[in-house]
């Protein structure tokens, strides 16, 4: 419980600090959840329900300092997109199973941080994190345009919703668009001109405020509702043992998504004050925050960017601006539901709207066009799954396709011939540097990965071509295997192989810079010894120094 050692060393000068930031914190947490409430498909009560105890239990269990667990858009998207095939409109069999589906996440979470699966995050690539991203940014805008314009569109994906959209806008209740608009362009400009003022909160305010004195309600504009006061009661989930598998399913990309989602903004901010984190740590802690928001009839919850940035802008200094924040949402529950049951619909949908504009990357996309063709084109795969297949699958596909990607990569790895560059020690690639020397009937070759499996073929038919090409011809064929850091079965036994098709040539194998894993491989396989220990050099200059002369005599 990194969080807890940390609270029991706790500095005191830091406390006026950590209250000005969980008030600000909560400020902009109270009405992002209500929105995102929204976004998940349960009343509005359980998106504060879902940031009471994350926010006291990552206090306890987390590494990072300023990281703010809280609903977040991209988690609220797929906690959506797996419970609405399941819960059609029976909206307490869906809470039902929005808390089981974050308690499974959370259980997913505890496991692989236990386990230290904190690597699988790097499976998911930046060029699908912005895919995702964007695309994310996408289906919430389409989701929320009915809410914006002032009528109803039933659930649908982002293509169908656009089309119904279109098909309805001639029900445009007019204040409400005006509202809604209003809102939205006073949230950008305030971001503009004010970036620390809390406009979402701001906008919850201006909206009650408006409904009360214009009786918006009379004049048609859908409200909020009555929320329930005070704190939920336990209860055991409605779930029967059909949905279980659906449910897991949906847990697995959920825990893998929202934990990459927190490490981005955690070690952002970590790099930024100069502390170190865990990352299996950082996975149970997500696991034990999304089992807290589940038991209090939340739903699964991420590390919150724009309330972890509120958190940091404002001076948080340790895990208690958590703390803090949770209690005075729990103040809101019991004291201030009468006044949110009059806030427009069409504010938390422009809130919504704000806040998917800003996970869309725009300027990111064009850079990445720019910058790598092949990894532009998964992003769009990954975009165009999300908004037509869906989040889940759309980014499995992503990942599959991005391994395939990179599998295609490793197994035509980057590989070179040598020569040494005049006057000093260093070998280079003779294609890079043209006037680098090389050694008549000797050749130096590079292989720029493992000789593993899937590339051991390709590294057998690149000896091959490059003895054949050679001019004059070879008689000492030198393996470079400096930047070999693994060598399997497969791959050795490939190396065998070149081994024995260069012998029939009358070319002797010698292998220089080999490391001990390498070298390891080739005794326990009795390559080493067939090969020789009198081929074998610790470095190239070393073998070029005993080998050059032989294959110039021989040649």
């Amino acid at each position: 419980m990194p969080g807890l050692v940390a609270l029991g060393k706790y500095d005191r000068s830091w406390l006026r600090f950590d209250l000005v930031a969980g008030v600000s914190v909560a400020a902009v947490a109270m009405p992002i959840a209500i929105a995102y409430s929204q976004l998940a498909g349960v009343p509005p009560a359980h998106g504060l329900y879902a940031s009471i105890l994350p926010l006291v239990l990552y206090a306890i269990f987390g590494s990072s300092r300023q990281l703010i667990m809280a609903p977040d858009a991209a988690t609220c998207a797929i906690v959506a997109a797996t419970i609405i095939p399941l819960a059609g409109n029976d909206e307490l069999r869906y809470v039902s199973l929005s808390m089981t589906l974050a308690m499974i996440a959370g259980v997913f979470c505890i496991v692989a941080g236990a386990i230290r699966l904190g690597f699988l995050t790097n499976f998911l690539a930046r060029p699908i994190l912005t895919g995702y991203l964007n695309g994310i940014a996408l289906s919430i805008i389409s989701g929320q345009l009915g809410k914006l314009f002032g009528f109803t569109l039933a659930p649908a994906g982002f293509l169908r919703l656009f089309a119904q959209f279109i098909s309805n806008i001639g029900s445009t209740h007019v204040l409400t668009l005006i509202i809604g608009a209003a809102t939205f362009l006073m949230l950008r400009v305030l971001k503009r001109v004010a970036p620390k003022v809390p406009g979402p909160l701001v906008a919850v305010a201006a909206g009650i405020t408006a409904s009360s004195v214009f009786g918006l309600a009379d004049r048609g504009v859908a409200l909020l509702g009555e929320i329930p006061a005070g704190l939920p009661a336990l209860i055991i989930p409605n779930v029967g043992t059909s949905d279980f598998m659906p449910l897991a399913l949906g847990a697995v990309g959920l825990a893998l998504i929202s934990f990459n989602s927190a490490m981005v903004t955690a070690r952002s901010f970590a790099v930024k004050n100069r502390y170190e984190l865990d990352s299996n740590q950082e996975f149970i802690a997500l696991g034990v925050a999304d089992i807290g928001a589940g038991l209090l009839q939340g739903f699964a919850i991420s590390g919150a960017d724009s309330r972890t940035a509120v958190n940091d802008s404002v001076g948080g200094k340790s895990q208690l601006t958590g703390v803090i924040a949770a209690g005075l949402l729990v103040l809101v529950l019991l004291f201030l539901t009468a006044p949110l049951a009059l806030l427009p619909i069409t504010v938390l949908a422009a809130v919504l709207v704000n806040a998917a504009i800003g996970l869309f990357d725009l300027p990111g996309l064009l850079r990445l066009r720019l910058i790598s063709r092949p990894e532009f084109r998964l992003t769009l795969v990954t975009l165009l799954g999300v908004i037509t297949v869906g989040v889940l699958p759309g980014v499995v596909v992503a990942v599959v396709l991005a391994l395939m990607q990179l599998l295609k990569r490793a197994s035509h790895p980057h590989d070179a011939v040598l020569g040494r560059i005049a006057g000093t020690g260093s070998f280079q690639d003779v294609s890079a540097h043209p006037t680098a020397e090389t050694f008549p009937g000797l050749v130096i070759y590079r292989f720029d990965s493992s000789l593993v499996f899937f590339n051991s073929d390709f590294f057998r038919s690149r000896v091959k071509t490059i003895v054949q090409n050679a001019q004059p011809k070879v008689r000492i064929f030198i393996l470079d295997a400096e930047t070999i850091p693994l060598l399997d079965t497969t791959g050795a036994a490939s190396l065998d192989e070149a081994r024995r098709d260069l012998a029939e040539r009358g070319i002797v194998l010698a292998i220089a810079a080999a490391k001990s894993p390498v070298r390891d491989m080739l005794d326990r396989t009795g390559l080493r010894q067939q090969i020789g220990d009198a081929h074998f050099f610790p470095t190239i200059e070393s073998a070029v120094g005993a080998l050059s002369g032989y294959a110039e005599h021989f040649g």
